[in-house]
């Protein structure tokens, strides 16, 4: 087992997402980028594959260590920053509450929507011919570049 499969049996045991893992290699100062990040969680036969070192793995035990239990000067209860995590967090599943159906008494009737109910040909208001605004460019005369003599 190597380091690449530490860090994924960890990530995915604690349920940590890429942004949280940043943060947490943040907290010892350990800067690394997203898109290496996912390069170490991907396969070995993918080829941007990069192999999780021993300096990454150990920053981020340490910054583990430091996100779950807090510094000595302000020391937290490993077990209430889990839970706090827990909850922030979205439910694996959804309870799709299923609409409740009407009797047949209370349904309202069936009305299509559509377009207004036309009126017969050759009634209602006489409608002007719309003519088209004269527009600058008809003015001037294009000759595509070639002169005529």
């Amino acid at each position: 087992m190597n380091n690449n499969d530490i860090f994924k049996k960890l990530r995915v045991a604690l349920q940590l997402r890429d942004d949280q893992i940043i943060e947490i290699l943040n907290l010892v100062n350990f800067r690394v980028s997203k898109g290496e990040l996912a390069n170490v969680f991907r396969s070995e036969d993918h080829p941007n594959f990069m192999e999780c070192g021993d300096q990454l793995l150990r920053n981020f035990l340490n910054g583990l260590v430091i996100h779950l239990r807090g510094t000595k000067e302000d020391p937290k209860n490993p077990k209430e920053v889990l839970d706090q995590i827990a909850k922030n967090k979205a439910p694996l599943y959804k309870e799709d509450k299923k609409p409740d159906f009407k009797k047949e008494g209370e349904k309202k009737p069936f009305k299509p929507k559509g377009a207004p109910a036309k009126k017969p040909f050759g009634q209602g208001k006489p409608s002007d011919k719309k003519q088209k605004p004269e527009s600058p460019v008809e003015r001037f005369k294009f000759n595509s570049g070639k002169n005529k003599k």
